[in-house]
């Protein structure tokens, strides 16, 4: 096993399918073989957000069926988790996490390493590239409605162990980082409800409240859409910032978002008093300022058929 960068625009000549499926062509077929189950970090350049985006487990590699030249690396689908920082190619003293791509003077090169699309990492350029990624979440919006919640909750201290970025990593591996935090169930919660509440800004995506308790910190709970029971993954457009009562509804299916992202409500659960007093003027979902933090129209249209369809 060995892990390694994967570039992945939004927008790709290739069949990409984020969260499920790398395509890549033949030439990368020895290195990529090498990943099997073991973590890739995922980039994305220009078109994209211009920096390591996250990080996830390569399940298999299957031959493409319409093109006998180019493969698709399978996705552990659940194991993918957003990183809360878009890591840049530099630490925060202008030293490219990844050996391949220094120049003389330590810092990022254009052209070389630089456009292959698939790259092997060391163990320490991984290392260094998600704790950079996982620093916590900046920002009253991403705090936990518990103090005690925000650094030091029973899994590790700061940054849930790993060591700081900007720590030199050569020529040993970083102490501080432990793999076994990728796949910590409550290590994922503690950072996908941060992203997600910094994302909707501490509001309740369905009734548009903003509450705050004596510490000023937002009432908000993040929600999956597509459940991590069902392997949905921990990334901001498979999140919801939702009020308590609001997150236990749309957990049972008694609220969902249709393609228009007008809120679905179960009539013959929930009567037309409590859900006007509980959705938004409008009936419409509440929308992240930032469209990369968007609900995909995937994991919306997953909870509408297997969660919402089966209660309404």
């Amino acid at each position: 096993m060995a892990k390694a960068v994967f570039i992945q625009n939004p927008v790709s000549i290739y069949d990409d399918r984020p969260g499920e499926a790398y395509h890549f062509p033949k030439r990368y077929l020895g290195m990529v073989r090498e990943t099997v189950g073991d973590w890739v970090v995922l980039y994305e350049g220009r078109k994209g957000a211009l920096g390591y985006v996250a990080v996830q487990r390569v399940d298999r590699v299957v031959p493409d069926p319409m093109q006998s030249d180019h493969y698709f690396a399978m996705f552990d689908r659940a194991s993918l988790w957003g990183f809360e920082t878009i890591v840049p190619r530099s630490d925060d003293a202008g030293r490219a996490f990844e050996a391949s791509l220094r120049g003389r003077d330590g810092r990022a090169m254009a052209g070389g390493a630089a456009v292959s699309a698939v790259r092997r990492l060391t163990e320490a350029e991984f290392a260094a590239i998600v704790s950079y990624g996982m620093r916590s979440a900046a920002g009253p919006e991403a705090l936990s409605r518990d103090p005690a919640d925000d650094n030091n909750h029973g899994v590790a201290p700061v940054n849930y162990a790993f060591a700081d970025a900007a720590t030199p990593f050569q020529p040993a591996p970083l102490a501080g980082f432990r793999a076994d935090i990728l796949t910590n169930r409550k290590a994922r919660d503690r950072s996908f409800e941060r992203q997600v509440k910094r994302a909707y800004g501490g509001r309740c995506a369905i009734s548009g409240l903003a509450l705050r308790n004596g510490g000023g910190r937002p009432e908000v709970q993040a929600a999956h859409i597509r459940p991590v029971s069902a392997h949905g993954p921990d990334i901001v457009p498979n999140g919801l910032a939702l009020s308590g009562t609001l997150h236990w509804m749309f957990d049972r299916g008694l609220v969902a978002v249709a393609d228009d992202l007008t809120i679905l409500v179960s009539r013959n659960k929930v009567s037309p008093e409590i859900a006007d007093r509980l959705i938004a003027p409008g009936q419409k979902l509440i929308l992240p300022p930032d469209p990369r933090d968007h609900p995909h129209p995937e994991y919306l249209r997953y909870h509408r058929e297997e969660i919402y369809g089966r209660a309404a």
